[in-house]
């Protein structure tokens, strides 16, 4: 039977770690290049700050699009396809940035990006779960999710180290090729399973998982926008802040990202929330740093569960034909309210100040229980019925 059907997996072998790495090289590649990309477009091209801003967002609009195609993709040509069109459209979006255009180039580059971020990260997350087994597909995620931030954690530095915006942008290209390479070399024997969903069937399915992780990830354009602003009459704590949630979330999900697996995950999902909610109480007020470095801490420790809590779920019960395209909804999802609420931050932000977004992204976090509340409540209902099945 093709992989694609496979439980048990193969666990965490030697070629699951090569796409582990791969996906950090691919990540990496993104990571050199985005610091450097407002002053390249702002003083190289004469650009302005709104064309800044137009440059860096469209990636999210056409990641969003093109997950709807990375699903499928993997779904019907298999997870290493949807992965090795990642990473090339990766390369060539780095060979975009390069091209003597003009201001089309950071575009074309922006573009190439979010097609690319889009297949890769949906082809090697469902591979990465199915390699391991879905009884560790938490683990699988928080593995996966380690090789993302660790690409985007270092892709500044290594962009600063190289000096120029052409330096970082040949380095995405290099990077994603290796990568590319890695890739081809890892064995997969998937093979389409035929099954009768739907596209709208499947997204009907998806909803309210999909909008518990939207309002899950609501925190993230105020944490990411706003943070360093925020503390800055406050002792000024906010790189280091923003460090210690990354580095928090980093290593929870490399270490801890099997707590799913071997714990209920509806203890995760909300635990993980109500961490998240902590956090970011502390921060609101402006603490001084101390407080600060720990309610950056608190809330990158939770965020780092809700994720992988929904997904491995969500990819239990679905079809193994279907697992590429339900990370891709799930995706999009994220990608939508990230999105939106990045909007609703500035404005909120405008009118009432700092401290309001980060009340804004834990009332947010009411939203993302009530919704989760549906997601885990379908297998303590089949729990009950096999019990009354099998009581005497």
């Amino acid at each position: 039977m093709g992989q694609g059907s496979r439980a048990s997996g193969r666990g965490f072998v030697r070629q699951f770690w090569a796409l582990i790495g791969a996906t950090f090289l691919g990540f990496l590649g993104i990571g050199t290049v985005l610091p450097q990309l407002g002053p390249h477009v702002r003083f190289d091209l004469g650009g302005s700050d709104q064309t800044v801003g137009l440059v860096i967002g469209v990636f999210s609009f056409v990641a969003l699009g093109a997950r709807f195609f990375a699903g499928p993709l993997a779904d019907r040509r298999g997870r290493k396809i949807a992965f090795l069109v990642g990473l090339f459209s990766c390369a060539l979006s780095g060979v975009a940035y390069l091209l003597p255009i003009g201001l089309a180039g950071p575009y074309l580059g922006r573009i190439l990006q979010g097609v690319g971020e889009a297949c890769l990260y949906t082809g090697a997350a469902t591979w990465a779960i199915e390699y391991a087994g879905l009884d560790r597909g938490s683990q699988a995620l928080g593995y996966v999710s380690s090789g993302i931030w660790g690409g985007i954690s270092a892709g500044p530095m290594v962009g600063q180290w190289l000096g120029t915006f052409s330096h970082a942008a040949f380095f995405q290209v290099t990077a994603a090729l290796v990568a590319f390479a890695v890739v081809t070399r890892i064995g997969e024997d998937y093979r389409p399973v035929p099954h009768e969903t739907t596209p709208r069937s499947l997204i009907g399915s998806l909803t309210v998982p999909g909008v518990a992780i939207g309002f899950v990830n609501i925190h993230y354009p105020v944490i990411a926008g706003f943070l360093v602003l925020h503390l800055a009459q406050h002792g000024n704590s906010g790189p280091a802040a923003f460090s210690m949630y990354a580095l928090t979330m980093l290593l929870s999900r490399f270490f801890l990202g099997s707590l799913p697996d071997r714990l209920p995950p509806a203890i995760t999902y909300f635990g993980g929330i109500a961490g998240m909610a902590v956090g970011l109480a502390i921060l609101a007020p402006g603490p001084r740093p101390a407080m600060a470095l720990l309610g950056a801490g608190i809330l990158g420790f939770g965020f780092s569960f809700p994720w992988s809590s929904i997904l491995a779920t969500v990819l239990k019960r679905v079809h193994p034909g279907s697992r590429g395209s339900a990370v891709g909804v799930l995706s999009a999802f994220y990608d939508l309210f990230v999105g939106t609420s990045s909007f609703a931050a500035g404005a909120v932000a405008g009118h009432w100040g700092y401290s309001a977004t980060f009340v804004m992204a834990v009332v947010a976090l009411g939203g993302a229980a009530l919704f989760g509340r549906f997601v885990f409540v379908a297998p303590r209902e089949e729990m009950a019925e096999a019990l009354e099945v099998s009581a005497p």
